[in-house]
């Protein structure tokens, strides 16, 4: 997992910092069949990498058996989706659960040509036999990764956030609102888009604010910067800091917190004297872990796959070309000083 540059002062200057993350692919195969056991659907991974400019390409196969479908076709959609509200509010008929991006495609009967099929492809379909039927899904550059905001004890159900899903279904239509689909009809499994750190040994950010007090002419001058862009998840953060107080009065306290969205993940105090008409410089290091947050109620995490160990949310890149929806995570370092009332 990594960091990138974010820092900001008790002013308005801001710069921003990432956190991302890397994670180590085990090769195995994912499957889930349905309640009636016609259908079953079959992925090679669960996590796929947005490169910014493209995402890996999802790929799966679905294992029909014919005898089971009464007439019936079988579709495979991936689903991006917005959840903004519990599971215990869609109970009043409201549905707090939005899709960004939907695609769908028909498995069975096969509708087209053969396509080239990648190596992952080959293995699955090899797996499964002849009754193994492949499809995939080419997600668009500029939908958000997959984020959750951490429930509270005391929540139930799934998560606030943005996920992404495969379900393969048994239906007469892909889409008909009229249409009843029965559970056991259905398989989905959850999947996660992630993103990587790009590699680069850049200079961390920097910025510098002045504050002028009532009774004093002249400032309070702080500036305060990284030594790179990115971090890892477990790296110490160093913030440098120098302090040119030019005023009567006396700096008592310097805080450093880091924070996504609405949420504080660490703060650290430090009671360091800067006197009146002198100068300070000092590097601190602030460590934001999820082990020392496990009970903040909507802290930002990666998004989970079942019960299964995650981390702080990854800071979400994008070209810029279009807007993105659902949850966008940017971090930021602010250092801010306690000065006494006094003259």
């Amino acid at each position: 997992m990594c960091f990138g540059p974010l820092l900001g002062l008790s002013g308005s200057n801001t710069l921003q910092i990432q956190i991302l993350f890397f994670s180590f692919f085990i090769s195995r195969v994912f499957k889930k069949t349905s309640g009636n056991g016609t259908i079953a659907l079959y992925l090679g991974k669960r996590d796929f990498v947005d490169n910014v400019d493209s995402v890996e390409i999802v790929e799966g196969v679905v294992k029909v058996d014919p005898s089971g479908l009464n007439d019936r076709k079988v579709y495979v959609y991936l689903a991006c989706a917005f959840r903004y509200g519990s599971d215990d509010l869609d109970v009043i008929g409201l549905s707090f659960r939005r899709d960004i991006w939907l695609h769908r495609v028909q498995v069975y009967p096969p509708t087209g040509g053969s396509e080239a099929k990648s190596p992952m492809m080959e293995s699955l379909l090899k797996k499964v036999g002849e009754q193994g039927h492949a499809f995939s899904f080419q997600m668009p550059p500029n939908l958000p990764c997959s984020v959750s905001l951490q429930p509270g004890p005391n929540d139930s159900g799934k998560a606030c956030g943005v996920d992404f899903e495969i379900k393969a279904y048994i239906a007469n239509a892909p889409d008909n609102p009229d249409e009843v689909i029965e559970k056991k009809d259905t398989c989905r499994l959850m999947i996660r888009k992630i993103q990587f750190a790009p590699a680069n040994n850049k200079a961390g950010a920097k910025a510098d604010i002045s504050k002028q007090f009532m009774m004093s002419d002249k400032p309070v001058h702080l500036e305060a910067s990284l030594e790179k862009e990115v971090y890892y998840h477990g790296d110490p953060i160093t913030v440098k800091v120098q302090i040119n107080n030019e005023t009567n009065k006396t700096v008592k306290k310097i805080k450093i917190s880091v924070c996504v969205l609405f949420s504080l993940y660490f703060t650290s105090k430090h009671r360091e004297t800067v006197n009146a008409n002198s100068t300070f410089e000092k590097s601190f290091q602030v460590t934001p872990l999820l082990a020392n947050n496990k009970e903040k109620r909507g802290l930002a995490v990666d998004g989970r796959l079942k019960d299964e160990d995650t981390s702080l949310a990854s800071t979400t890149l994008s070209q810029g070309e279009k807007e993105m929806q659902g949850i966008i995570i940017s971090y930021k370092v602010k250092v801010t000083l306690t000065v006494s009332s006094g003259g």
